[in-house]
């Protein structure tokens, strides 16, 4: 799926190396697992919530969330020598390897979509089984199940790929790269933001 966690994790890949980029993408998974979570005990509740009138306030919230981290990712100024072995080490360290976790998981957590898309994967799942939505059935926790495992082993051929890259990324294209998945960011958030004030 393109979007901003997409251009983040080829980055991430790029910059750090695999192991930081599969670091990122377990934030991503922790977040989405949280919200499966969520969208499956309160499925009913959230669903009223999401499309309910409290629905713009939550796209408004995760849309000014994403326009900031889009915004400081923009501003950001790589480091020179993004590229080398030392800064992969550096940037392999625990500490460091924690906060690209906890990045994935906030940019990913923060946007409203992402309960959305699961709370229609949890329908679908359903297969117009459950008229009232108010239960889950086994087969949809396999359905789900299978998605997850999807999503992640596409991820990793990304992170795969993104790496065979490293040997013909400049500097100079981090630097648009880095400056173009702001944009992206930030127009993720703008476009959140514009559809909770219409839908007001």
């Amino acid at each position: 799926m393109i979007g901003p966690v997409f251009f983040l994790l080829l980055e991430t890949s790029i910059r750090k190396g695999i192991r930081a980029a599969i670091v990122f993408d377990l934030g991503v998974f922790l977040s989405d697992f949280i919200y499966i979570i969520i969208a499956l005990i309160f499925y009913s509740e959230v669903r009223k919530i999401t499309s309910g009138e409290y629905g713009h306030i939550i796209s408004i919230i995760g849309g000014v969330i994403l326009a900031v981290f889009g915004l400081v990712t923009l501003l950001k100024k790589p480091k020179e020598d993004g590229i080398n072995e030392a800064d992969k080490q550096l940037n392999n360290q625990t500490k460091d390897l924690i906060l690209l976790g906890l990045k994935g998981f906030l940019l990913n957590f923060a946007n409203p979509g992402v309960i959305f898309y699961w709370i229609t994967v949890i329908a679908l799942g359903a297969d117009g089984k459950n008229n009232s939505g108010d239960a889950i059935e086994e087969s949809t926790y396999w359905y789900i199940l299978i998605i997850m495992i999807t999503f992640f082993s596409i991820d990793l051929l990304k992170i795969i790929g993104a790496k065979k890259l490293r040997p013909f990324i400049t500097d100079n294209l981090l630097v648009s790269l880095n400056r173009l998945i702001g944009l992206i960011i930030m127009g993720a958030g703008a476009l959140l933001i514009i559809k909770g004030f219409l839908a007001k």
